[in-house]
């Protein structure tokens, strides 16, 4: 009975992710350079300016020196409710080591129910408001949840899409914390690089990679 149970939860929950499919790919957006394709492993992380929840201007770039876990995330997407409490205990556990949760919400919803939607579920780190060439600066993020792991030099140490094991985002957050700087040049030499290749192209156009292809992750665009 309780493996019937759990078969038809995921059932559920992949149909979920199909009917979300869509509405932010289909929609007219302004497409802005793709900076992060590829293997993103020990590439810089695109600095950004956002908007928070009260208002104030967040760059990426105020928390150089900190371990940034960086959460792509929305209230309709069933996998990302489930994380999500899970990064308020590693900010808890960990925000004392240097780890520091940025959520950035991908709703089309009013930044009064994306906080009203955080306080319900107790979020206890910093919620952005997402935009278009955020999306387009990291490699044009159209399945959630999506994280990217940024080192304390600003690299990015790791990218995952869907729902994964609790056990194997905290040792995402280790590694993290844990990571060498990368030398100056090489850094430079990666981001001269990454800059070359970056293109604009629509959204249409893009083929998902294998990562994105996980069955609990949700397609950005789903129903509000």
């Amino acid at each position: 009975m309780r493996r019937n149970a759990l078969v038809f939860i995921v059932l559920v929950m992949a149909i979920m992710a199909m009917l979300a499919f869509g509405n932010y790919a289909r929609r007219d957006r302004k497409h802005f350079p793709i900076k992060l394709v590829g293997n993103v492993q020990g590439v810089p992380a695109p600095d950004f300016t956002l908007t928070s929840l009260d208002g104030r201007t967040v760059k990426l770039s105020d928390f150089r020196g900190k371990a940034v876990l960086l959460n792509f995330w929305a209230t309709w997407c069933p996998p990302c409710k489930v994380e999500m409490p899970w990064f308020e205990d590693l900010q808890k556990q960990y925000g004392k080591d240097g780890l520091v949760v940025l959520g950035v919400a991908m709703d089309d919803s009013d930044p009064a129910s994306i906080a009203k939607f955080a306080s319900e579920l107790g979020v206890n780190y910093e919620v952005l408001l997402g935009t278009d060439q955020i999306s387009d600066a990291y490699g044009d993020v159209q399945y959630l949840p999506t994280t990217f792991y940024i080192a304390r030099d600003g690299t990015i140490v790791d990218k995952m899409t869907g729902l994964l094991d609790r056990k194997d985002i905290e040792e995402a957050v280790r590694r993290t914390l844990n990571a060498a700087p990368r030398p100056a040049s090489v850094q430079q030499r990666q981001a001269r690089a990454e800059n070359k290749a970056a293109v604009i192209k629509p959204v249409e156009e893009q083929e998902p990679g294998p990562d994105e292809l996980s069955a609990a992750g949700t397609v950005v665009g789903g129903s509000h």
